[in-house]
């Protein structure tokens, strides 16, 4: 597998054995590059070249231990990845935490970013609430007592979907890993920023899915999402699926990547939502689920 040199991070990524267009793909916390597998093949076979990484403190990257960073620091990872494959310009998208990578790096680097996908995900930092929780369980994964009760109950909240049998590779996964390693993948987690009032500076297209049952990337963030990105065309929502989706729904929501592919490779920027020419006329919002 290929590995670049980010600052101090040994960054792992994995392309595919296709020359199309690039789509660069970032994980959710606790899952790691092989989580977008099921997507691989329908998007390798329309000739999308999928690329995909391991952020700090997950799968086969590897940082110094408890170094602190942020999601601005991941979106440089990202842009790394690029530079080694010799990539100027992709579609860059990520699920939950990778979705935040994908905002920032759009924001970094506007000029390398065709479009976004953005995947059971947010733009908005933890509240007050959920940083509390977020706290909880983390001092609970970092002790000493049994990491299985934490993963069976972390699966169906973090993965979702109404086969159990999806959760299996990831409770096997989290039970035999090192349950430290994520300290510092943690705090910048909870600490991260807000981008909500900086997203209409991103004019690209945009793809903003949820799952129906996904109770962290809700209806109203992503809503929010959609609204403040002049790309988006409101939300997709997959149905019966929960914060997974892209892992347990491939067969739903590649069509809609591949749909973001052709409007952001094929389609003038200024056809899509008038950019530059600043009376530019937003594309219609329409929130829609896709048949189950």
């Amino acid at each position: 597998m290929p590995y670049v040199q980010s600052g101090s991070v040994t960054v792992h990524f994995r392309p595919s054995r296709t020359r199309g267009p690039v789509l660069l793909l970032a994980h959710g916390f606790l899952m790691d590059e092989s989580m977008f597998e099921p997507l691989r093949k329908p998007l390798t076979a329309a000739g999308i070249n999928v690329v995909t990484w391991d952020a700090r403190g997950h799968g086969g990257t590897r940082a110094p231990r408890d170094e602190p960073f942020t999601y601005w620091d991941l979106a440089g990872d990202a842009l790394t990845v690029l530079n080694a494959l010799g990539v100027e310009k992709a579609v860059i998208g990520g699920m939950s935490q990778g979705g935040y990578v994908a905002l920032r790096t759009a924001l970094l680097a506007p000029e390398r970013v065709l479009g976004l996908a953005l995947l059971d995900t947010e733009a908005s930092a933890c509240s007050l609430p959920e940083l509390a929780q977020y706290r909880a369980f983390f001092d609970a994964w970092c002790g000493q007592d049994p990491l299985a009760p934490i993963t069976e109950t972390l699966a169906p909240q973090l993965i979702g979907g109404p086969d159990p049998a999806a959760w299996t590779q990831w409770t096997t996964r989290w039970q035999a890993g090192d349950r430290l390693a994520i300290r510092a993948a943690a705090e910048c987690l909870m600490t991260r920023d807000s981008v909500l009032r900086r997203l209409h500076e991103i004019e690209v297209p945009a793809l903003v899915l949820r799952g129906s049952h996904d109770a962290s990337s809700t209806a109203a963030k992503s809503a929010a999402l959609a609204a403040g990105l002049p790309g988006a065309s409101g939300v997709i929502t997959v149905p019966d699926a929960g914060h997974g989706a892209a892992w347990t729904h491939p067969e739903l929501v590649a069509p809609a990547l591949l749909q973001l592919m052709c409007r952001a490779t094929y389609e003038p920027k200024d056809s899509v939502v008038g950019a530059g020419t600043g009376h530019g006329v937003r594309m219609p919002r329409k929130n829609w689920t896709l048949p189950g």
